[in-house]
Protein backbone atom coordinates (compact mmCIF):
# COMPACT_ATOMS: atom_id res chain seq x y z
CA UNK A 1 0.00 0.00 0.00
CA UNK A 2 2.84 2.57 1.20
CA UNK A 3 4.45 1.42 -2.59
CA UNK A 4 1.51 2.95 -4.19
CA UNK A 5 0.97 6.29 -2.34
CA UNK A 6 5.00 6.83 -3.19
CA UNK A 7 3.85 6.11 -6.70
CA UNK A 8 1.02 8.25 -6.85
CA UNK A 9 2.79 10.81 -5.06
CA UNK A 10 6.23 10.74 -7.47
CA UNK A 11 3.16 11.13 -10.15
CA UNK A 12 2.00 13.84 -8.77
CA UNK A 13 5.09 15.84 -7.92
CA UNK A 14 5.91 14.72 -11.82
CA UNK A 15 2.71 16.49 -12.97
CA UNK A 16 3.15 19.53 -10.75
CA UNK A 17 6.63 20.33 -12.28
CA UNK A 18 4.71 19.94 -15.83
CA UNK A 19 2.19 22.31 -15.23
CA UNK A 20 4.77 24.70 -13.69
CA UNK A 21 6.64 24.23 -16.71
CA UNK A 22 4.18 24.53 -19.20
CA UNK A 23 2.37 27.83 -17.20
CA UNK A 24 5.92 29.88 -17.25
CA UNK A 25 6.61 29.08 -21.27
CA UNK A 26 2.81 29.56 -21.99
CA UNK A 27 0.81 31.12 -19.59
CA UNK A 28 -2.38 29.67 -17.45
CA UNK A 29 -5.10 29.37 -19.87
CA UNK A 30 -5.29 26.08 -21.22
CA UNK A 31 -7.27 27.42 -24.26
CA UNK A 32 -4.50 29.19 -25.22
CA UNK A 33 -1.59 26.77 -23.55
CA UNK A 34 -1.43 23.46 -25.67
CA UNK A 35 1.26 22.08 -23.19
CA UNK A 36 -0.54 23.25 -19.87
CA UNK A 37 -3.92 21.53 -21.58
CA UNK A 38 -2.12 18.12 -21.91
CA UNK A 39 -0.87 18.48 -18.82
CA UNK A 40 -4.17 19.08 -16.98
CA UNK A 41 -4.86 16.29 -18.52
CA UNK A 42 -2.62 13.58 -18.05
CA UNK A 43 -3.26 14.64 -14.40
CA UNK A 44 -7.25 14.42 -14.49
CA UNK A 45 -5.85 10.66 -15.56
CA UNK A 46 -4.41 9.51 -12.82
CA UNK A 47 -6.64 11.39 -10.79
CA UNK A 48 -5.19 14.00 -9.15
CA UNK A 49 -7.18 15.96 -7.14
CA UNK A 50 -8.39 19.29 -8.92
CA UNK A 51 -7.20 21.66 -6.30
CA UNK A 52 -3.86 20.13 -6.44
CA UNK A 53 -3.80 21.24 -10.02
CA UNK A 54 -5.51 24.74 -9.38
CA UNK A 55 -2.52 25.08 -7.09
CA UNK A 56 0.45 24.26 -9.34
CA UNK A 57 -1.13 26.98 -11.71
CA UNK A 58 -1.39 29.10 -8.89
CA UNK A 59 2.20 28.77 -7.61
CA UNK A 60 3.71 28.89 -11.12
CA UNK A 61 2.08 32.46 -11.30
CA UNK A 62 2.98 33.63 -8.34
CA UNK A 63 6.34 32.93 -9.12
CA UNK A 64 6.13 30.91 -5.62
CA UNK A 65 7.01 27.62 -7.66
CA UNK A 66 10.81 27.05 -8.67
CA UNK A 67 11.90 28.24 -11.76
CA UNK A 68 12.28 24.50 -13.19
CA UNK A 69 14.51 23.62 -16.20
CA UNK A 70 14.36 20.62 -18.28
CA UNK A 71 17.78 18.68 -18.32
CA UNK A 72 18.51 15.72 -20.18
CA UNK A 73 21.27 12.88 -19.31
CA UNK A 74 22.20 10.06 -21.26
CA UNK A 75 24.25 6.93 -20.10
CA UNK A 76 25.30 3.47 -19.99
CA UNK A 77 23.94 1.41 -17.26
CA UNK A 78 25.27 -2.26 -16.67
CA UNK A 79 25.87 -4.67 -20.20
CA UNK A 80 25.40 -1.75 -22.32
CA UNK A 81 21.81 -0.98 -21.83
CA UNK A 82 21.52 3.05 -23.24
CA UNK A 83 19.92 4.93 -20.30
CA UNK A 84 18.06 8.38 -20.94
CA UNK A 85 17.10 10.71 -18.76
CA UNK A 86 14.68 13.28 -18.56
CA UNK A 87 14.50 16.06 -15.65
CA UNK A 88 13.00 19.02 -14.02
CA UNK A 89 15.22 20.60 -11.45
CA UNK A 90 15.83 23.75 -9.76
CA UNK A 91 19.57 23.04 -9.21
CA UNK A 92 20.83 21.40 -12.30
CA UNK A 93 24.57 20.99 -10.13
CA UNK A 94 22.70 19.12 -7.43
CA UNK A 95 20.64 16.73 -10.23
CA UNK A 96 23.68 16.26 -12.12
CA UNK A 97 25.61 15.23 -9.31
CA UNK A 98 22.83 13.27 -8.06
CA UNK A 99 22.11 11.38 -11.44
CA UNK A 100 26.00 10.64 -11.90
CA UNK A 101 25.71 8.93 -8.25
CA UNK A 102 22.94 6.45 -9.08
CA UNK A 103 24.62 5.62 -12.60
CA UNK A 104 28.03 5.01 -10.58
CA UNK A 105 26.47 3.09 -7.73
CA UNK A 106 23.68 1.24 -10.34
CA UNK A 107 27.32 -0.07 -11.82
CA UNK A 108 26.72 2.56 -14.85
CA UNK A 109 28.24 5.28 -16.51
CA UNK A 110 26.83 9.06 -17.40
CA UNK A 111 27.98 9.97 -20.76
CA UNK A 112 27.41 13.24 -22.86
CA UNK A 113 24.31 15.33 -24.01
CA UNK A 114 23.75 13.20 -27.42
CA UNK A 115 25.77 10.35 -26.93
CA UNK A 116 22.83 8.33 -27.52
CA UNK A 117 21.40 10.15 -30.72
CA UNK A 118 21.83 7.10 -32.47
CA UNK A 119 20.13 4.58 -30.53
CA UNK A 120 16.57 6.62 -29.79
CA UNK A 121 14.05 8.76 -31.58
CA UNK A 122 11.98 10.89 -29.67
CA UNK A 123 8.38 10.48 -30.73
CA UNK A 124 4.74 11.48 -29.52
CA UNK A 125 3.16 8.89 -28.13
CA UNK A 126 -1.00 9.36 -27.50
CA UNK A 127 -3.02 6.06 -25.05
CA UNK A 128 -6.08 5.84 -26.10
CA UNK A 129 -8.76 3.52 -24.15
CA UNK A 130 -10.59 1.35 -26.55
CA UNK A 131 -13.61 1.69 -24.92
CA UNK A 132 -13.67 5.30 -26.33
CA UNK A 133 -13.62 3.88 -29.73
CA UNK A 134 -16.61 1.77 -29.45
CA UNK A 135 -18.13 1.34 -32.80
CA UNK A 136 -15.13 3.15 -34.68
CA UNK A 137 -13.63 1.02 -37.34
CA UNK A 138 -9.57 1.14 -36.24
CA UNK A 139 -8.55 0.92 -39.53
CA UNK A 140 -10.10 3.81 -40.95
CA UNK A 141 -9.39 5.88 -37.56
CA UNK A 142 -5.47 4.93 -38.59
CA UNK A 143 -6.27 6.11 -41.65
CA UNK A 144 -7.60 9.41 -40.66
CA UNK A 145 -4.58 10.10 -38.65
CA UNK A 146 -1.36 9.58 -41.42
CA UNK A 147 -2.75 13.08 -42.68
CA UNK A 148 -1.96 14.82 -38.96
CA UNK A 149 1.34 12.95 -38.67
CA UNK A 150 0.53 9.56 -38.04
CA UNK A 151 3.77 7.44 -38.22
CA UNK A 152 2.83 4.42 -36.29
CA UNK A 153 -0.44 2.73 -34.62
CA UNK A 154 -0.67 -0.40 -32.35
CA UNK A 155 -3.36 -1.67 -29.77
CA UNK A 156 -3.98 -4.52 -27.41
CA UNK A 157 -6.79 -5.87 -25.65
CA UNK A 158 -7.39 -2.30 -23.96
CA UNK A 159 -5.81 0.43 -25.38
CA UNK A 160 -4.68 1.80 -29.08
CA UNK A 161 -1.60 3.77 -29.33
CA UNK A 162 -0.56 6.53 -31.41
CA UNK A 163 2.63 7.80 -32.42
CA UNK A 164 3.71 10.89 -34.37
CA UNK A 165 7.48 12.74 -35.05
CA UNK A 166 8.50 14.96 -32.61
CA UNK A 167 7.54 17.68 -34.93
CA UNK A 168 4.28 16.42 -35.53
CA UNK A 169 3.02 15.99 -31.53
CA UNK A 170 0.98 19.19 -31.15
CA UNK A 171 -0.54 18.68 -34.65
CA UNK A 172 -1.58 15.18 -33.89
CA UNK A 173 -2.42 16.38 -30.37
CA UNK A 174 -4.96 19.18 -31.92
CA UNK A 175 -6.13 16.41 -34.56
CA UNK A 176 -7.51 14.02 -31.74
CA UNK A 177 -8.93 16.97 -29.39
CA UNK A 178 -11.14 17.97 -32.93
CA UNK A 179 -12.02 14.41 -33.44
CA UNK A 180 -13.52 14.60 -29.89
CA UNK A 181 -11.28 11.48 -28.78
CA UNK A 182 -10.79 11.30 -25.20
CA UNK A 183 -6.63 10.24 -24.41
CA UNK A 184 -5.61 8.84 -21.50
CA UNK A 185 -2.02 9.82 -21.76
CA UNK A 186 0.24 11.48 -24.26
CA UNK A 187 3.49 12.59 -23.80
CA UNK A 188 7.00 12.48 -25.95
CA UNK A 189 9.29 8.96 -25.20
CA UNK A 190 12.21 8.52 -26.05
CA UNK A 191 11.75 5.19 -28.53
CA UNK A 192 14.87 2.73 -28.96
CA UNK A 193 15.66 2.04 -32.16
CA UNK A 194 17.59 -0.99 -31.11
CA UNK A 195 17.41 -2.92 -28.01
CA UNK A 196 19.65 -4.73 -25.89
CA UNK A 197 19.11 -8.44 -24.47
CA UNK A 198 20.12 -9.63 -21.50
CA UNK A 199 19.58 -12.75 -19.06
CA UNK A 200 17.26 -12.22 -15.75
CA UNK A 201 20.07 -11.39 -13.38
CA UNK A 202 22.04 -9.23 -16.00
CA UNK A 203 18.81 -7.77 -16.69
CA UNK A 204 17.92 -7.29 -12.93
CA UNK A 205 21.08 -5.20 -12.28
CA UNK A 206 19.26 -3.05 -15.16
CA UNK A 207 16.08 -2.47 -13.75
CA UNK A 208 17.69 -1.79 -10.39
CA UNK A 209 19.66 1.65 -12.30
CA UNK A 210 16.71 2.07 -13.61
CA UNK A 211 14.06 2.28 -10.05
CA UNK A 212 17.05 4.17 -8.89
CA UNK A 213 17.07 6.75 -10.72
CA UNK A 214 13.38 6.79 -11.01
CA UNK A 215 13.16 7.31 -7.40
CA UNK A 216 14.88 10.99 -7.70
CA UNK A 217 13.30 13.53 -6.97
CA UNK A 218 13.90 15.52 -9.86
CA UNK A 219 13.73 12.79 -12.39
CA UNK A 220 10.77 12.89 -14.36
CA UNK A 221 11.18 9.99 -16.89
CA UNK A 222 13.58 7.08 -17.42
CA UNK A 223 13.93 5.55 -21.09
CA UNK A 224 16.53 2.27 -21.74
CA UNK A 225 16.98 0.18 -24.73
CA UNK A 226 16.39 -3.39 -22.79
CA UNK A 227 14.13 -5.79 -24.10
Amino acid sequence: MFARFDRMAKQFTKLGKEIAIAVKMSGENPDYNPRLRLAIQNAKNVNMPKDRVDAAIKRAISKTEGDYEEVRYEGYAPHGVGVVVETATDNPTRTVANVRMHFNKGGGSLGKTGSLDFNFTRKGVFKIAKSTLAGKDLDEFEFELIDHGLEDFAFDEEDVYVYSAFTDFGQMQKALEDMKIEVVNAELQYIPNSYVDLDEAQAQEVLDLVERLEGDDDVQNVYHNLR
